[in-house]
């Protein structure tokens, strides 16, 4: 799960990392009167989306008099942003976030992920702020320095100093104040179940003071239910309608821009699933995971989310049963293309927990479907009907 701008500086500010007075806007209006309120006589105007390049797409103004404010609020708000993290289609900007200007002296970057490789959390750090941290590490790696956290020891001052020092700093009050930054941000990444907590950028002012300029916070969805003020800040008109609808059947559902739907049992098997269809030259449409606990109104949900997608000009269904027996998947299967009119060819192979009674379903209900043997036979004749041909 993502969060806005001004919602992770919220998080932020709550666990004592420094930011810069700001207002939320819905409206031009409501800009100007964020930018009296919080006073003095230079403003930054942000888009609030949940993708990065805000900037170089238009999205973040300065502003120096409150008719500058006004001009831009009135320019990016409902604008539609297209960045490299969009996609072509881009994002529309329904909020506004106005925020106090301040003295910059050097911008730099801090993030804390999980690396998978060493299975520790690590922080990342740079002294090139306010870009892309992967344009530094292909263009500049000299100039990221990974620090990885010794689970037995958690965040150390040790740490913070050595992170402190590798960003470039030498005098003494700011490395005390950036290493306390850096603690801040390990128990924010630890206590909200964070999946990434990045600071880009994080900047040193000319009152001495160490700044988050911006803030990109990810959560682990399947954490949130510790978290419900974290949770409130989800804001559905960032996210995909078939994802959000997905989730309140308690399907794990990714789209895709591919044209073979897939309605699999496991995320595993699902991945696998995607990989063949790919190898046979094929595009998945979505992931799907119907999950062990589905029952036939759940696959008939499943079917209606794929149907919904234009793109869709076959469907692969992967079933493997264990938990989730392969009756209860021919009977969702068969109440779905019913209901639904289906129109697309329909691909199925199904192994495991009443397999012979799942397929007896399926012949008996009069579907014109294509039966698959195993998953490369599958994968072969679902790539081959999106393409309207006979495998």
């Amino acid at each position: 799960m993502n969060v806005h701008e001004y919602q992770a500086k919220q998080i932020l500010n709550k666990f004592g990392i420094n930011i810069l007075a700001g207002q939320v806007a819905k409206s031009v209006d409501e800009a100007v009167a964020g930018a009296e309120k919080l006073g003095g006589n230079i403003w930054v105007v942000k888009a609030q989306i949940h993708a990065g390049g805000r900037g170089k797409a238009g999205g973040v103004k300065l502003a120096k008099s409150i008719d500058e404010v006004r001009t831009h609020a009135t320019e990016i708000l409902g604008k539609t942003l297209v960045t490299h993290q969009t996609g072509p289609e881009g994002k529309v900007v329904n909020i506004l976030f106005v925020e106090e200007g301040c003295e910059i002296t050097h911008e730099y970057y801090v993030g804390v992920v999980l690396d998978r490789n060493t299975s520790k959390v690590t922080f990342m750090a740079s002294s090139e702020g306010g870009v892309e941290i992967e344009k530094v590490a292909e263009e500049t790696p000299e100039k990221l320095i990974k620090v990885a956290i010794d689970p037995a020891t958690g965040f150390t001052p040790f740490v913070g100093r050595k992170l402190a020092y590798g960003i470039g700093l030498k005098d003494k009050e700011m490395i005390k104040k950036a290493s306390k930054c850096f603690s801040n941000l390990y128990d924010l990444y630890m206590d909200s179940d964070c999946t990434t907590a990045e600071i880009n950028p994080l900047v040193s002012t000319a009152d001495g003071d160490i700044i988050a300029l911006d803030a990109k916070l990810n959560f682990d969805d399947n954490a949130l239910f510790r978290h419900p003020e974290i949770e409130a800040m989800r804001d559905p008109t960032e996210e995909s309608e078939k994802e959000l609808r997905a989730s309140k059947f308690g399907l794990s559902y990714i789209e895709l821009d591919g044209t073979i739907g897939c309605l699999v049992n496991g995320a595993g098997l699902a991945m696998g699933t995607m990989d063949i269809i790919k190898l046979e030259g094929g595009e998945p449409a979505n992931f799907l995971d119907v999950g062990g606990s589905a029952t036939k109104e759940t696959v008939q949900e499943a079917f209606s989310i794929i149907l919904s997608d234009d793109h869709v000009k076959a469907i692969l269904v992967n079933i493997f049963g264990g938990i989730m027996k392969c009756d209860i998947i021919a009977e969702g299967i068969v109440a779905a293309a019913k209901e639904l009119d289906l129109k697309v060819p329909l691909i199925v192979r199904l192994e495991g927990t009443n397999v012979a009674l799942g397929k007896k379903i399926l012949n008996e209900s009069n579907l014109s479907l294509i039966a698959a043997d195993d998953l490369a036979d599958a994968a072969k004749k679902a790539v081959a009907a999106a393409k309207g041909e006979e495998a």
